[in-house]
């Protein structure tokens, strides 16, 4: 593989991390987690921001930070606690694994976060890039941050054709990013190369025409910049197939806790039974006419076949479906109504009046269910 950065000279680097570096100070976005050198507030922006854009953590950041303003504060949140703040961002194993790190920055640190580049990977969660960002953001190390922006944007500049689907093609962008990265700014020169991968080097129509490097890139030079990056595809998601139960008792819904670990671990949802892909379309088709609008409760002979066991009056029609989309996963839940009609306990759950629905981990797909409830039932916007 030609390694075009290789050709660059002293002076072209030089001349280029002055463009790049002048167009940044003055293009740059206002970010609150920029507003600060403080490596703990530095680390948790990175955290969120993985596979979440920026506008949605902008929030989450403020609420985190007031509710955990040191790595000490977060060493000792409730879980519960911790997850409900991040309630939304999806990923949870980010924030189980924050706590983590900041257990052990307690008590391996001293409760101030590292300052090299191998004692910051050595933390939970932490892997080749966040260590980067931290260590150049907070702490002026000329490493490297190579996020899907950055290899975009590299790629294209040095017409770079591995695959950035393989961890095996990382070693490319390291070397060129070592070759290239301002030793005096190297925490703006990574944060410009993310600010220009997300507007202006963009995935399907980059905007060449505004960016302060185009004379610098190969690619544009060859009018190759949609070859770039080479990316394989990723496997589709697998399709998954719920029933969810919404059921009711005098104003009181059934929460069905998860287990400790695995996915959604330890968060609450109404109750789920995963059924055939047959099973799932048969009860749409004969339950969700949107013209039956009856509200009637069907006969107690009569139950809903998913949830046999269960002593629950369910109603005729289910209330619509919703989807959600894990990395590895696609689950389709569709929910009904039922009220409780007799002696009804399931483990690791509890009954929850709908005002206090607010006290407890939903995942996204529960949030949905919750919204389509609403929808159906027409109940009372603070529910």
């Amino acid at each position: 593989m030609s390694k075009q950065w290789e050709t660059w000279d002293e002076e072209k680097i030089k001349t280029f991390q002055e463009t790049f570096l002048t167009w940044y100070h003055k293009e740059k976005r206002n970010l609150p987690w920029r507003a600060t050198n403080d490596p703990y507030a530095i680390w948790i922006s990175e955290i969120m921001l993985q596979q979440t854009r920026v506008e949605t953590v902008i929030g989450y950041f403020y609420r985190f930070m007031e509710q955990f303003p040191t790595i000490q504060d977060l060493a000792e949140a409730e879980e519960q606690k911790l997850l409900k703040v991040w309630e939304g961002l999806g990923y949870y194993s980010r924030a189980r694994n924050l706590k983590a790190a900041a257990q052990q920055i307690v008590a391996e640190f001293d409760g101030k976060m590292p300052n090299s580049i191998e004692e910051i990977r050595s933390l939970k969660g932490i892997g080749p890039y966040t260590a980067g960002a931290i260590g150049s953001i907070a702490f002026g190390l000329p490493e490297p941050a190579i996020d899907g922006n950055v290899m975009r944007v590299v790629s294209r500049l040095f017409c770079i054709e591995a695959d950035i689907a393989k961890a095996s093609s990382r070693r490319p962008f390291d070397e060129a990013m070592r070759t290239i990265i301002s030793p005096d700014e190297p925490g703006e020169f990574n944060q410009a190369l993310m600010d220009l991968g997300s507007r202006i080097c963009t995935p399907t129509t980059p905007k060449c025409e505004e960016c302060p490097i185009s004379q610098y890139c190969l690619a544009y030079a060859e009018n190759r910049q949609t070859d770039f990056p080479v990316k394989s595809k990723k496997a589709k998601p697998k399709d998954v197939y719920y029933i969810a139960g919404a059921i009711e008792d005098q104003g009181s819904f059934l929460l069905v806790q998860r287990p400790e670990t695995g996915l959604l671990a330890s968060m609450w949802h109404f109750p789920l039974v995963e059924v055939t892909k047959e099973q799932y379309e048969a009860l749409q088709r004969t339950w969700a006419k949107e013209e039956q609008l009856q509200l009637d409760l069907i006969a107690e002979d009569d139950a809903l076949e998913i949830f046999p066991d269960l002593p629950v009056v369910w109603q005729k029609r289910h209330f619509g479906e919703i989807t959600h989309i894990f990395s590895h996963l696609k689950w389709h839940v569709l929910l009904f109504y039922g009220r409780k009609r007799g002696e009804l306990t399931l483990q690791d759950s509890e009954w929850a009046a709908k005002e206090s629905f607010q006290n407890y981990v939903f995942p996204k797909p529960q949030q949905k269910l919750v919204e389509q409830l609403k929808k159906y039932q027409k109940l009372d916007k603070d529910f």
